[in-house]
Protein backbone atom coordinates (compact mmCIF):
# COMPACT_ATOMS: atom_id res chain seq x y z
CA UNK A 1 0.00 0.00 0.00
CA UNK A 2 2.81 2.62 0.93
CA UNK A 3 4.33 1.84 -2.24
CA UNK A 4 0.95 2.29 -4.53
CA UNK A 5 1.53 5.96 -2.33
CA UNK A 6 5.23 6.35 -3.26
CA UNK A 7 3.75 5.79 -6.77
CA UNK A 8 1.42 8.05 -7.34
CA UNK A 9 3.33 10.77 -5.62
CA UNK A 10 6.19 10.54 -7.93
CA UNK A 11 3.45 11.05 -10.83
CA UNK A 12 1.40 14.00 -9.42
CA UNK A 13 5.53 15.73 -8.33
CA UNK A 14 6.06 15.09 -12.42
CA UNK A 15 3.00 16.98 -13.20
CA UNK A 16 3.63 19.33 -10.44
CA UNK A 17 6.86 20.25 -11.65
CA UNK A 18 5.85 21.31 -14.87
CA UNK A 19 3.34 24.18 -13.41
CA UNK A 20 6.60 25.70 -11.43
CA UNK A 21 10.08 27.14 -12.06
CA UNK A 22 12.15 24.02 -10.95
CA UNK A 23 15.42 24.70 -8.81
CA UNK A 24 18.47 23.98 -9.90
CA UNK A 25 21.45 22.64 -6.87
CA UNK A 26 22.86 25.77 -6.68
CA UNK A 27 19.54 27.43 -5.84
CA UNK A 28 17.71 25.15 -3.28
CA UNK A 29 18.43 22.40 -1.77
CA UNK A 30 15.67 20.47 0.55
CA UNK A 31 14.82 17.03 2.41
CA UNK A 32 12.29 15.87 5.17
CA UNK A 33 13.60 13.33 7.98
CA UNK A 34 11.64 10.93 7.30
CA UNK A 35 9.18 9.91 4.42
CA UNK A 36 6.75 7.63 6.19
CA UNK A 37 4.86 8.71 9.69
CA UNK A 38 3.24 5.19 10.85
CA UNK A 39 0.42 5.98 13.24
CA UNK A 40 0.26 3.29 15.97
CA UNK A 41 -1.82 2.29 19.05
CA UNK A 42 0.47 4.31 21.16
CA UNK A 43 1.16 7.48 18.45
CA UNK A 44 0.84 11.35 20.29
CA UNK A 45 1.91 13.28 17.64
CA UNK A 46 5.34 13.70 15.75
CA UNK A 47 7.62 16.46 14.55
CA UNK A 48 9.17 16.22 10.54
CA UNK A 49 12.18 18.19 10.02
CA UNK A 50 12.65 20.31 6.76
CA UNK A 51 16.51 21.07 6.65
CA UNK A 52 18.35 22.53 3.22
CA UNK A 53 20.35 24.95 1.92
CA UNK A 54 20.01 27.83 -0.84
CA UNK A 55 22.67 29.90 -2.62
CA UNK A 56 22.36 33.11 -3.51
CA UNK A 57 20.56 34.62 -1.03
CA UNK A 58 16.49 34.58 -0.78
CA UNK A 59 13.41 33.64 0.98
CA UNK A 60 12.55 30.79 1.58
CA UNK A 61 9.12 29.19 2.49
CA UNK A 62 7.63 25.42 3.46
CA UNK A 63 4.29 23.98 2.60
CA UNK A 64 2.95 20.88 4.07
CA UNK A 65 -0.39 19.40 2.77
CA UNK A 66 -2.33 16.36 2.54
CA UNK A 67 -3.06 15.95 -1.24
CA UNK A 68 -6.34 14.46 -0.62
CA UNK A 69 -9.14 17.49 -0.58
CA UNK A 70 -12.34 16.96 0.71
CA UNK A 71 -15.76 18.68 0.80
CA UNK A 72 -16.86 20.17 4.35
CA UNK A 73 -20.05 21.51 5.50
CA UNK A 74 -20.20 23.96 8.56
CA UNK A 75 -23.21 24.92 10.61
CA UNK A 76 -23.91 27.52 12.59
CA UNK A 77 -25.59 26.88 15.58
CA UNK A 78 -29.01 28.61 17.16
CA UNK A 79 -30.92 28.79 20.43
CA UNK A 80 -34.34 28.17 19.78
CA UNK A 81 -36.37 27.89 22.75
CA UNK A 82 -33.36 27.09 24.97
CA UNK A 83 -32.46 24.46 22.59
CA UNK A 84 -29.34 24.36 20.06
CA UNK A 85 -30.41 23.38 16.71
CA UNK A 86 -28.44 23.89 13.39
CA UNK A 87 -29.16 26.97 11.66
CA UNK A 88 -27.58 28.48 8.41
CA UNK A 89 -24.68 26.04 6.67
CA UNK A 90 -22.78 26.57 4.21
CA UNK A 91 -20.17 23.64 2.13
CA UNK A 92 -16.71 24.07 1.08
CA UNK A 93 -15.39 21.98 -1.75
CA UNK A 94 -11.03 21.59 -2.06
CA UNK A 95 -10.67 21.93 1.51
CA UNK A 96 -7.25 20.13 2.55
CA UNK A 97 -7.60 18.25 5.80
CA UNK A 98 -4.25 19.21 6.94
CA UNK A 99 -1.87 22.16 5.86
CA UNK A 100 0.75 23.71 7.55
CA UNK A 101 3.72 26.79 6.24
CA UNK A 102 7.10 27.92 7.74
CA UNK A 103 8.84 30.79 5.97
CA UNK A 104 11.75 32.79 6.65
CA UNK A 105 10.25 36.20 6.92
CA UNK A 106 6.26 37.10 7.41
CA UNK A 107 4.65 35.87 4.30
CA UNK A 108 3.16 39.44 3.43
CA UNK A 109 6.23 40.90 2.95
CA UNK A 110 7.69 37.89 0.40
CA UNK A 111 5.38 38.59 -2.01
CA UNK A 112 2.57 40.19 -3.63
CA UNK A 113 -1.15 38.08 -2.86
CA UNK A 114 -1.09 36.74 -6.29
CA UNK A 115 1.96 35.04 -6.14
CA UNK A 116 1.63 33.60 -2.47
CA UNK A 117 -2.09 32.56 -4.20
CA UNK A 118 -0.14 30.71 -7.11
CA UNK A 119 1.61 28.42 -5.00
CA UNK A 120 -1.05 28.17 -1.70
CA UNK A 121 1.10 29.92 0.36
CA UNK A 122 -0.55 31.08 3.43
CA UNK A 123 -3.87 29.90 4.76
CA UNK A 124 -5.79 33.46 2.67
CA UNK A 125 -4.21 31.63 -0.27
CA UNK A 126 -5.82 28.10 -0.22
CA UNK A 127 -8.13 27.67 -3.01
CA UNK A 128 -11.25 26.90 -1.27
CA UNK A 129 -14.58 27.32 -3.29
CA UNK A 130 -18.48 27.23 -1.82
CA UNK A 131 -21.49 26.94 -3.27
CA UNK A 132 -22.37 29.03 -5.55
CA UNK A 133 -25.55 29.88 -4.29
CA UNK A 134 -23.49 31.11 -1.12
CA UNK A 135 -22.76 35.31 -0.61
CA UNK A 136 -19.46 36.91 0.00
CA UNK A 137 -19.98 37.96 3.31
CA UNK A 138 -21.43 34.37 4.50
CA UNK A 139 -18.57 32.71 2.91
CA UNK A 140 -15.60 34.93 4.50
CA UNK A 141 -17.83 34.15 8.16
CA UNK A 142 -18.47 30.41 7.71
CA UNK A 143 -14.58 29.64 6.04
CA UNK A 144 -13.51 31.81 9.12
CA UNK A 145 -15.32 29.27 11.43
CA UNK A 146 -13.81 26.19 9.01
CA UNK A 147 -10.21 27.61 9.51
CA UNK A 148 -10.72 28.47 13.36
CA UNK A 149 -11.82 24.66 13.81
CA UNK A 150 -9.08 23.55 12.28
CA UNK A 151 -6.54 25.68 14.10
CA UNK A 152 -8.52 24.17 17.58
CA UNK A 153 -7.50 20.38 16.10
CA UNK A 154 -4.14 21.62 14.95
CA UNK A 155 -4.54 20.78 11.95
CA UNK A 156 -3.98 24.48 10.42
CA UNK A 157 -0.88 26.93 11.68
CA UNK A 158 -2.31 29.58 14.22
CA UNK A 159 0.59 31.64 12.92
CA UNK A 160 3.09 30.39 10.09
CA UNK A 161 5.88 28.63 12.01
CA UNK A 162 9.48 30.25 12.04
CA UNK A 163 12.41 29.03 9.78
CA UNK A 164 15.58 29.31 11.03
CA UNK A 165 18.26 30.28 8.56
CA UNK A 166 21.98 29.56 9.73
CA UNK A 167 24.88 31.58 7.99
CA UNK A 168 22.60 32.66 5.09
CA UNK A 169 22.53 29.65 3.52
CA UNK A 170 21.08 26.86 5.83
CA UNK A 171 17.68 26.65 6.93
CA UNK A 172 15.46 24.08 9.16
CA UNK A 173 12.11 23.92 10.32
CA UNK A 174 9.93 21.25 12.56
CA UNK A 175 6.75 20.82 11.19
CA UNK A 176 4.26 19.22 14.39
CA UNK A 177 1.79 17.07 13.38
CA UNK A 178 -1.00 16.08 15.80
CA UNK A 179 -1.87 12.74 17.69
CA UNK A 180 -4.87 12.37 15.11
CA UNK A 181 -3.22 13.59 11.73
CA UNK A 182 -5.07 12.60 8.89
CA UNK A 183 -3.41 9.40 6.90
CA UNK A 184 -2.69 9.68 3.21
CA UNK A 185 -0.02 10.91 0.90
CA UNK A 186 1.08 14.45 1.75
CA UNK A 187 3.64 17.00 -0.53
CA UNK A 188 6.41 18.99 1.63
CA UNK A 189 7.10 21.43 -1.01
CA UNK A 190 10.08 24.09 0.10
CA UNK A 191 10.34 27.42 -1.93
CA UNK A 192 13.20 30.01 -2.49
CA UNK A 193 11.88 33.38 -2.70
CA UNK A 194 13.58 36.41 -4.61
CA UNK A 195 12.47 39.88 -5.22
CA UNK A 196 8.22 38.68 -4.52
CA UNK A 197 8.68 35.89 -7.02
CA UNK A 198 9.08 32.26 -6.86
CA UNK A 199 12.54 31.12 -8.25
CA UNK A 200 13.01 27.66 -6.75
CA UNK A 201 10.94 24.64 -5.84
CA UNK A 202 11.43 21.53 -4.68
CA UNK A 203 9.26 18.92 -3.36
CA UNK A 204 9.45 15.65 -1.34
CA UNK A 205 6.80 13.02 -0.62
CA UNK A 206 5.42 12.13 2.84
CA UNK A 207 3.01 9.63 3.59
CA UNK A 208 1.49 8.93 7.14
CA UNK A 209 -0.40 5.52 7.24
CA UNK A 210 -1.79 3.27 10.25
CA UNK A 211 0.30 1.03 11.56
CA UNK A 212 0.22 -2.42 13.44
CA UNK A 213 -3.01 -3.74 14.50
CA UNK A 214 -4.34 -0.66 13.84
CA UNK A 215 -3.73 -0.85 10.21
CA UNK A 216 -5.13 -4.06 10.06
CA UNK A 217 -8.22 -2.77 11.82
CA UNK A 218 -8.33 0.18 9.26
CA UNK A 219 -7.59 -1.39 6.04
CA UNK A 220 -10.55 -4.62 6.82
CA UNK A 221 -13.18 -1.39 7.95
CA UNK A 222 -12.46 -0.09 4.67
CA UNK A 223 -12.21 -2.75 2.04
CA UNK A 224 -15.09 -4.34 3.97
CA UNK A 225 -17.31 -2.22 5.28
CA UNK A 226 -20.59 -4.10 5.58
CA UNK A 227 -19.05 -7.31 7.46
CA UNK A 228 -16.64 -5.13 9.76
CA UNK A 229 -20.12 -3.28 10.50
CA UNK A 230 -21.51 -6.67 11.54
CA UNK A 231 -18.69 -7.71 13.38
CA UNK A 232 -19.05 -4.34 15.48
CA UNK A 233 -22.69 -4.97 16.17
CA UNK A 234 -21.96 -8.19 17.31
CA UNK A 235 -18.64 -7.61 19.75
CA UNK A 236 -20.97 -4.86 21.08
CA UNK A 237 -24.21 -7.28 21.96
CA UNK A 238 -21.43 -9.55 23.20
CA UNK A 239 -19.91 -7.18 25.59
CA UNK A 240 -23.10 -6.02 26.89
CA UNK A 241 -23.95 -9.10 27.69
CA UNK A 242 -20.72 -9.77 29.46
CA UNK A 243 -21.17 -7.42 31.47
CA UNK A 244 -24.54 -7.87 32.43
CA UNK A 245 -23.29 -11.25 33.87
CA UNK A 246 -20.71 -9.75 35.50
CA UNK A 247 -22.25 -7.00 36.89
CA UNK A 248 -25.57 -9.69 38.13
CA UNK A 249 -26.94 -8.75 41.75
CA UNK A 250 -27.44 -11.93 43.54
Amino acid sequence: MIRAHLACMAIALAVLSLGMRPATAQDLIADISNHLISITSDFKGTELLVFGAIEGGGDVVVVVSVQQRDNVIVRKKDRVFGIWVNAESAEFSNVTAFYAVAATSPLEELAAPEQLRLYEIGLDALRVEAEPDVDEAAKLEFLDALIELKQANGLYPVAPLHIDLVGERLFRVKIPFPADVPVGSYLVQSFLIRDGQVVGAQTSPLVVSKGGFGADLYEFANEDGALYGILAVLGAVMAGLLGNLMFRRP
